[in-house]
């Protein structure tokens, strides 16, 4: 792949940590806001729904639990703007991407294989990773599996974790985990009942439970009271915070309303399906270089597993370029904190050979 840039504009007085979205995309390449195209996409045997913006070197961006396309909203202009062509999917089991019925077409394989897979639909030879949540342990496998597609990666709130000693879930419960969400999430049926109840609801809960807005010193949210579901001691807030409005709350609602939450379920059931399908690659460290982002109060890096994940990274993934905490965001953090995300992934994509 081609990495060198195509038409950027050149924008070196303006400051994208502290400009707005809309001075940033107006000095950068004006009228770019309105350039964003939809369309369908096979790749790897099913079809993938894509949101895209601008021309140049590729940059996918892979979404997490339970979102879409829209979550990179803010990202896409922006990364269009400095020279990228910027592509998010809905992920398997998403949005208007196709949602394959069994479980376990949602283990790691198939799901690094939709990346590599729509990265030769775009008639690419490699690109460059972003995820986040859920996207962020595809993009560090899809980095992992395939470093001749991949040449680096970019990953906010989930910190790479190494294959481990024995199956997650037994972990889990080896520690006395037992109300750990990832547990809650594996009877098929039962969460999908709770989730599919009133989907604007549990966006609400759980979205507000997770994010820098979530009143401190509240249990976490990962873990879940015995014999309650998952939004039991979570708040409905009377007025959600300003990075997630009433009309992107309905996008994302009608989204969910359509599809239901099982097929972003899928991938939590395939935790120790996955355990076994990495065997191969037990001890096995990413080099590419990579920059990692997240918020200081996110319940992921801060939880008894996280932690330890996090600190680990100077380790298993030895190229890492920054680790980025942001104070006092949550887990929602391309979102959250939207100009602070883009001039960190714009800084970190020009300093890659090839394309600064």
């Amino acid at each position: 792949m081609d990495f060198s840039r195509r038409g950027f504009v050149a924008a070196s007085s303006i400051s994208l940590a502290n400009a707005s979205s809309a001075q940033v995309f107006s000095a950068l390449a004006p009228g770019i806001e309105s350039e964003l195209k939809h369309r369908r996409i096979t790749a790897n045997g099913i079809t993938l729904h894509i949101a895209e913006q601008g021309t140049g070197p590729l940059v996918l961006l892979c979404h997490g639990f339970p979102e879409s396309w829209y979550s990179w909203r803010h990202q896409l202009p922006a990364l269009a703007a400095a020279g990228f062509h910027a592509v998010a999917p809905d992920m398997r089991g998403y949005g208007q991407s196709e949602l394959p019925p069994e479980i376990s077409s949602y283990n790691i394989m198939h799901l690094v294989g939709d990346m590599v897979g729509l990265v030769a639909a775009l008639g690419q030879k490699q690109a460059i990773l972003v995820g986040h949540d859920w996207g962020a342990t595809v993009a560090w496998h899809a980095a992992l599996l395939r470093p001749d597609v991949f040449p680096a990666v970019a990953c906010m709130s989930v910190p790479f974790r190494q294959r481990g000693p024995a199956p997650p879930l037994r972990l889990l419960r080896e520690a006395g985990l037992y109300t750990h969400y990832w547990l809650y999430y594996q009877d098929v049926g039962v969460a999908e009942a709770e989730l599919d109840r009133d989907p604007r609801v549990t966006l609400r809960r759980r979205m507000y439970a997770n994010s820098g807005e979530a009143p401190k010193g509240r249990p976490s949210p990962h873990l879940l009271q015995p014999g309650k579901g998952l939004l039991d001691g979570t708040i409905n807030p009377e007025r959600f915070p300003a990075w997630l409005s009433d009309a992107d709350l309905d996008y994302m609602v009608a989204d969910l309303t359509r599809t239901g939450f099982r097929g972003g379920l899928n991938y939590y059931r395939n935790i120790d399906h996955n355990w076994r399908l990495l065997a191969p690659w037990a001890g096995a460290v990413i080099r590419q270089r990579a920059l990692f982002i997240a918020g200081s109060v996110d319940p992921t890096i801060n939880g008894t597993t996280g932690k330890p994940q996090l600190e680990a990274m100077s380790t298993t993934v030895p190229n890492l370029q920054r680790k980025v905490i942001i104070e006092g965001a949550g887990h929602y953090i391309q979102m959250e904190r939207p100009q602070q995300v883009n001039a960190e992934l714009i800084q970190f994509l020009r300093s890659l050979p090839g394309v600064g």
